[in-house]
């Protein structure tokens, strides 16, 4: 709600905007005269934002682990956006692939395994790549997915043994993009190190928002984005966070949790990989209510607020009592207001 005092701030700082009505009704300005115009009393919804800041990034950051052990001889480069059937490194010069998968390799997929999930991944990304002409995605393990892999092993220089591991291959749930590079060439790996940190390709605005703010942020809800530059872009909010996290210093501690906002599909956020965003939530919002421009308010020699109500050539004030803010406009209620009455304002506002 729009406090008093805080009234009084904007008010004052309207300079000549601001006058003291007295017990006869008069309006003396102060600070000069005021050439008046008017402004319409509105009706409809009421929003008041806030601007807080964020991170312009990309989803679902991750380390990427491999089976294999050796020598790195070919790492990707940061930024390099890695597809089904590429490699994500090379360990010994053979490659580790990139497959699309819900469920990590987390055995060996061959002749006698038992049914499951990562066998129909595996099948999956074989069919898409070309490989097993008929074969039929399910969770069993066929003669026709050994062949399947035996070509596609082939194809890549791998000895075709129609069973692979996570020696070879890596699931994960699409195409990635590479952040960081921690095996680079002529690194030695080993199992369990990670070798790079990768993300998804889609952008998006991530903000670690104080917990105290957390109902400004609805799921769903609309929102705009400031990029560096000043440039506004469009978005909405995927998700908001309910576990509540310490991310502050000792010196400044905060509390927060963590809301991620996805950028519509033709939101053009220029080539940085990340970059500090200045995000506008809605903190406020009055559905249906009774609106003036802040500038109509007059401040009331008896304490409070009034409008001046403009009526052909005739102008009297109404007491009103004020509510919440936004958008340069305040809400009031008093008696015999109605939306499309004219009130007084300074001109030029």
């Amino acid at each position: 709600m729009l406090a008093i005092g805080a009234a009084v701030t904007v008010v004052a700082g309207g300079g000549a905007a601001f006058a003291l009505i007295g017990d006869d009704g008069d309006a003396r300005a102060q600070g000069g005269n005021v050439e008046l115009s008017t402004a319409a009393i509105t009706k409809g919804d009421l929003v008041d934002t806030e601007k807080v800041d964020g991170t312009l990034t990309f989803e679902g950051e991750r380390d990427v682990w491999v089976g294999a052990s050796g020598v790195v001889t070919w790492a990707p480069s940061q930024g390099a956006v890695i597809e089904r059937g590429d490699p994500l490194v090379r360990v010994q010069n053979r490659p580790v692939t990139l497959m699309y998968g819900g469920t990590p390799m987390y055995r060996a997929i061959g002749s006698g395994v038992s049914d499951g999930a990562d066998v129909k991944a595996l099948e999956s990304n074989l069919k898409a790549l070309g490989y097993g002409g008929d074969l039929t995605v399910d969770d069993e393990f066929t003669a026709a997915t050994e062949a399947a892999i035996r070509e596609w092993q082939d194809d890549r220089g791998l000895e075709e043994t129609g069973r692979v591991d996570d020696k070879q291959v890596v699931f994960l749930p699409g195409a990635v993009r590479v952040k960081t590079v921690k095996a680079p060439e002529g690194k030695r790996v080993a199992p369990g190190q990670p070798v790079m940190t990768v993300a998804g390709t889609r952008r998006i605005v991530h903000i670690d928002l104080d917990a105290d703010k957390q109902d400004m942020a609805v799921k769903g809800a609309r929102v705009s984005v400031e990029l560096p530059g000043g440039k506004v872009v469009a978005g909405r909010i995927a998700s908001v966070g309910t576990v509540a996290e310490e991310t502050g210093t000792e010196q400044n501690p905060r509390t927060t949790v963590d809301v991620e906002i996805t950028l519509d599909r033709n939101a053009d956020t220029g080539r940085l990989d990340q970059a500090p965003v200045t995000v506008e939530l809605e903190s406020e919002r009055r559905e249906g209510v009774l609106s003036v421009p802040i500038e109509a308010l007059l401040g009331l020699r008896e304490g409070g607020f009034g409008v001046e109500v403009v009526e052909g050539a005739g102008r009297r004030i109404v007491p009103v009592t004020t509510g919440a803010f936004g958008g340069g406009r305040v809400e009031i209620s008093g008696p015999g207001l109605a939306a499309g009455m004219k009130v007084g304002v300074p001109a030029g506002e």
